[in-house]
């Protein structure tokens, strides 16, 4: 049985960052955003934080708080078929409830934690959309409040710390990728 896990954490903590090393070390990533960015070009409409958040909701109004699991699933299973598969973008308790349903114990969570600030300056300096710290905190307590994205982060199977550059959390990624080899699937 191949591998699978979900990278977790809060906004700007380096969860797309640490999913793309898995990605290097040629792990299928399934960036779950993937199919909302998706259906707004299917409907013509533009890649936009408005446009993208009135198709989530829609999403969640008609498949409920699990989603983007729910989306995301086919997509995992034909990539878990060929190899392991990590999933970026899992946020709420109830995708993480379902995702641990359907791959059982073999499903492992990664959470990676930075303290507000590290996190705010990142989402500050970042090219793609940037957002002041108000903004950023405003975000945190829409995400853990809305989205019941504080559960899978406090049940991650393994956290990793990502205060500070990108060859450090390369070497906590090494430790983190040793331990998922080393654990039975």
């Amino acid at each position: 049985m191949n591998r699978i896990a979900a990278v977790v954490g809060l906004a700007g903590s380096g969860k797309s960052e640490l999913a793309g090393m898995f990605e290097e070390r040629g792990w299928t990533r399934i960036r779950f955003g993937d199919v909302t960015e998706q259906e707004v070009l299917a409907r013509g409409m533009p890649l936009s934080e408005a446009s993208e958040r009135a198709v989530r909701e829609e999403f969640r109004s008609e498949h409920g708080m699990a989603a983007y699991a729910v989306l995301n699933l086919p997509r995992i299973e034909a990539a878990l078929a060929k190899g392991p598969v990590v999933c970026d973008g899992m946020y709420s308790w109830e995708e993480y409830l379902l995702l641990r349903r359907v791959f059982g114990a073999g499903f492992r969570v990664v959470g990676v934690q930075a303290s507000p600030g590290t996190r705010y300056a990142r989402l500050g300096a970042r090219p793609h959309r940037p957002l002041s710290p108000q903004e950023a905190e405003s975000r945190d307590h829409a995400e853990i409040e809305n989205l019941h994205k504080a559960g899978p982060i406090a049940m991650a199977d393994r956290t990793v710390i990502n205060e500070g550059s990108r060859a450090e959390l390369k070497r906590e990624f090494d430790r983190l990728l040793a331990w998922l080899e080393e654990e039975p699937s």
